[in-house]
């Protein structure tokens, strides 16, 4: 299947805070677009703009020539590629299914386990960039999958995503988006860390970030996130309560590879911490609260 020789038949499903900015890259490329997501209400603007709606990601499944998945959590995924009216069954001969939520890697190779047995080739394509690079279209995409599949696809993804790897086997685009989890729970304990510390030495910490924003301590969680912190901004780019999903199969995968990884344990408990005290509809940078600010 070569997705640049026409215009496609392209299935949607899931169209929350990143999702919906997704599609509409899909839209303005010139695709049919056809989607589905639980609360119709969030695919209205999609609509109006010419999206064809279906009541069940199935249906969408039917319809298209590649399906495009952005869920919740591996359970939503599992419900969707494997559950009731799914769309491995119901995909058409020679499709593409691509799978771009923060998942499980064990997942995604049974998913495309399944899939190929019907002659389907999926894509475990996770993404990094928050709700401003999905609007943008300036994500990084994470592919695992067949290489040829990933060929097919490649113009889809370039309409989402600027930095798009292919990282090998299925599973490993979820693999490397742990990568990408594990160092921004890191990151984050710092941020949070070298800004409380700055109040509580009684300098100003945003002439703080002034300083150290553009020495060896510079990263782009400092530079967006660090004013926002400061702020008591707290609007969700990334919620709380989908970043710990993301830390917990971090957690269960390094324990079954036997690997030891601490500062991912510290990030956990920190974060179930503060979606007990009722923050976990936040963003990611509410992990300050838990420092005092």
């Amino acid at each position: 299947m070569n997705v640049t020789s026409e215009k496609k038949k392209v299935g949607f499903i899931g169209l929350g805070i990143m999702g919906r900015h997704m599609a509409g890259k899909i839209l303005d490329g010139g695709h049919e677009l056809h989607v589905y997501n639980r609360t119709k209400a969030k695919a209205g603007e999609l609509i109006g703009r010419g999206a064809i709606w279906h009541d069940t990601a199935g249906e969408v499944a039917a319809a298209s020539d590649v399906v495009i998945t952005i869920v919740g959590y591996p359970s939503d995924v599992e419900e969707i590629y494997l559950g009731a009216d799914n769309i491995v069954e119901r995909a058409k001969p020679g499709a593409i299914l691509i799978d771009m939520t923060t998942s499980s890697p064990t997942l995604a190779r049974f998913v495309a386990d399944k899939a190929a047995e019907k002659g389907i080739a999926t894509l475990d394509a996770p993404v990094s960039g928050g709700d401003i690079g999905a609007r943008d279209g300036r994500l990084s995409i994470m592919v695992g999958g067949d290489e040829n599949a990933f060929k097919a696809a490649l113009p889809l993804l370039e309409l989402m995503g600027q930095n798009i790897v292919h990282q090998g086997p299925a599973g490993a685009g979820q693999h490397t988006k742990m990568c990408n989890q594990i160092a921004i729970a890191a990151t984050m304990l710092a941020v949070s860390e070298s800004l409380a510390y700055a109040k509580a030495s009684g300098l100003d910490a945003k002439r703080v970030l002034t300083s150290i924003g553009t020495g060896a301590a510079s990263s782009f969680l400092l530079n967006a996130l660090g004013p926002k912190m400061l702020d008591e901004d707290y609007a969700p780019g990334f919620y709380v309560h989908h970043f710990i999903k993301d830390l917990c199969i971090a957690i269960s995968e390094a324990q079954r590879m036997d690997l030891d990884l601490p500062a991912l344990a510290l990030a956990k408990r920190l974060y179930e911490k503060l979606a007990l005290e009722g923050y976990g509809e936040e963003g990611t940078q509410a992990i300050f609260r838990v420092y005092g600010s």
